[in-house]
């Protein structure tokens, strides 16, 4: 096989819902704050009690029954996630033994908001290698586990949820190269630190290295896959900010685009963003199987990463 491609995907969120009016009870906000400067209107939080490798084990699951292989078909697990609490047994293992998988590489991949697209291009490169054949990447977050509840400026962006893909072996690649890398003098401007962790970041600078950066590493990314900006037929990235989203896709010149909006609904999941949104846009059949489709994560450390695939 010369490559790889997603084959299927799946999501999952909590059932409880948190609205900008509950929060506003909780702290010094309101629902046009929140909305008028990151576009958020609900988010969902996770049980006490539920975990991600639960919430990662749930969308996997609904991922491999849409792929149709069976769980025993599966050889390479990859989660991306910055909020397990445990060192061991990590996310990918505690997802293959709720799935009943039999003996696959199983890694955790931490790098924060970027970590599904990521996973992805290991996933691909492993493939590609003839080191795997088959396997779930799970981008998974409990990240309002890890929030300030009396930070106004951050406990209002967070969300919980999981989004999976099955990638497969694949004689025409539909997934395209990585463009992939970091700026460490930035590497402070998104935390996860403390006893307990608690998330925190610098909006500001974020804001402005995004709305001016990522645009041309976007358009190179496109570039490596052949494609021009104004054929992708989706632009998924990181769902942290619609007021980032919208500019970069702008500046993108992806006219033709679905954009993912789904941090209206789900606020910043991290790791869980990118698969979650995508996962969301398929299933309403908002774009065609096969079209291509940008996907981009950036956040912690601050590391970015992005490819295009062909829509599943």
């Amino acid at each position: 096989m010369t490559g790889s491609r997603v084959q299927a995907l799946g999501h999952y969120q909590p059932a409880k819902v948190l609205t900008n009016d509950d929060l506003a009870a909780m702290v010094d906000t309101s629902d046009e704050w929140i909305r008028s400067r990151v576009g958020i209107r609900t988010r969902h939080v996770a049980r006490s009690d539920e975990t991600v490798d639960e919430m990662a084990a749930a969308a996997a699951a609904k991922a491999l029954a849409h792929s149709g292989l069976a769980p025993t078909d599966i050889d390479m697990v990859l989660v991306a996630t910055s909020t397990a609490i445990d060192r061991s047994p990590n996310m990918a293992a505690r997802v293959a033994a709720r799935l009943g998988l039999s003996c696959p590489a199983a890694m955790d991949i931490n790098v924060v908001c970027a970590g599904f697209t990521h996973a992805l291009a290991t996933a691909d490169h492993a493939i590609r290698a003839g080191s795997a054949t088959a396997a779930l990447v799970i981008g998974a977050d409990k990240f309002t586990e890890a929030a300030d509840w009396t930070d106004r400026s951050t406990c209002v962006l967070l969300g919980d949820g999981a989004g999976a893909a099955v990638v497969t072996a694949a004689e025409e690649p539909g997934i395209g190269p990585v463009v992939w890398g970091s700026v460490p003098e930035m590497g402070n401007a998104v935390r996860i630190e403390g006893t307990p962790p608690r998330f925190a970041q610098e909006g500001q600078s974020v804001y402005r290295w995004a709305t001016t950066q990522l645009p041309p590493i976007a358009r190179e990314v496109c570039a490596r896959a052949g494609i021009e900006p104004a054929d992708l037929a989706g632009v998924v990235l990181h769902q942290a900010n619609l007021r980032i989203i919208e500019p970069v896709a702008r500046k993108l010149g992806a006219v033709n685009a679905v954009i993912a909006r789904d941090v209206v609904d789900s606020g910043n999941t991290s790791a869980a963003s990118v698969p979650l949104a995508l996962s969301k846009l398929v299933e309403r059949g908002e774009i065609p199987s096969g079209s291509p489709v940008l996907l981009f994560g950036f956040g912690g450390n601050l590391s970015y990463g992005g490819q295009v695939i062909r829509c599943p």
